[in-house]
């Protein structure tokens, strides 16, 4: 048994755009794995001057998710060309007709008309920011996230099993990762999750991969760990809960 859905629909092509002048880096897990829940995040970028000092924690964060850092000079003192670029890049992806859904992390309610534009074309835009997010731009985004609540519903820290030989320590990061994709996941009213879904959202972070662990499978990593129960469900699938 293997751990993929039986289903042989493709993954929807996800496009996270981020507008690192607007948004902070400190909620970007929280960010991926929500989105994940669209598909997979395959083009994900970050728009910003990065001459500037203040984006110095978001360069460290590009390569480790594997973002690409979108360089926008600010053409004039006060005024910032970077909204600008990211509507040109949205519309460019729009029309080539290539993407499924789009996620927008800005506070900025300069993207209303964006979010409003993605959605007349039939496809979800996630929207991602702080509480002082202007309403009107909340509202236009199919569905719109408090990066701070996100954050604030973290679970608690899980056991760490002993590892194996040849296996590497199954740290905090990982647990945390593991835990929240679990919960943002649809479970039954025996609290089981599809561990195709659980997967699907932990590998929306990308510096999540199981192979780094030792493990070859999701089940294995998953079943190492004494806080979750993996079982085959009814269909034939792999199924896992979390155990209180």
């Amino acid at each position: 048994m293997n751990d993929r859905s039986a289903s042989a629909e493709p993954s929807h092509n996800i496009a996270l755009l981020i507008d690192a002048d607007n948004a902070s880096p400190d909620h970007l897990d929280e960010v991926l794995l929500v989105l994940g829940e669209l598909g997979t995040i395959n083009i994900r970028r970050a728009y910003g001057n990065w001459a500037k000092s203040s984006l110095k924690s978001w360069g460290t964060l590009t390569g480790l998710h594997s973002i690409v850092p979108m360089q926008q000079f600010d053409i004039v003192k006060g005024k910032s060309a970077t909204d600008m670029r990211m509507v040109i890049d949205a519309m460019d992806l729009l029309y080539r007709g290539h993407v499924d859904g789009f996620g927008i992390m800005s506070s900025d309610s300069d993207f209303l008309p964006l979010a409003q534009r993605i959605r007349e074309d039939g496809l979800p835009c996630y929207g991602f920011g702080t509480t002082k997010t202007p309403v009107s731009f909340q509202q236009a985004c199919t569905r719109f996230f408090d990066v701070a609540a996100l954050a604030a519903n973290e679970p608690e820290a899980l056991e760490a099993p002993t590892p194996h030989e040849g296996q590497r320590t199954i740290d905090a990061e990982l647990l945390k990762i593991l835990s929240a994709a679990y919960k943002a996941s649809k479970r039954d009213e025996e609290g089981f999750a599809s561990l195709s879904e659980v997967g699907q959202r932990a590998t929306a972070v990308s510096s999540f991969a199981v192979r780094n662990y030792g493990f070859s499978r999701l089940s294995d990593l998953i079943t190492a760990v004494p806080n979750f129960e993996v079982k085959t469900g009814s269909d034939g699938r792999l199924a896992v809960k979390r155990l209180r």
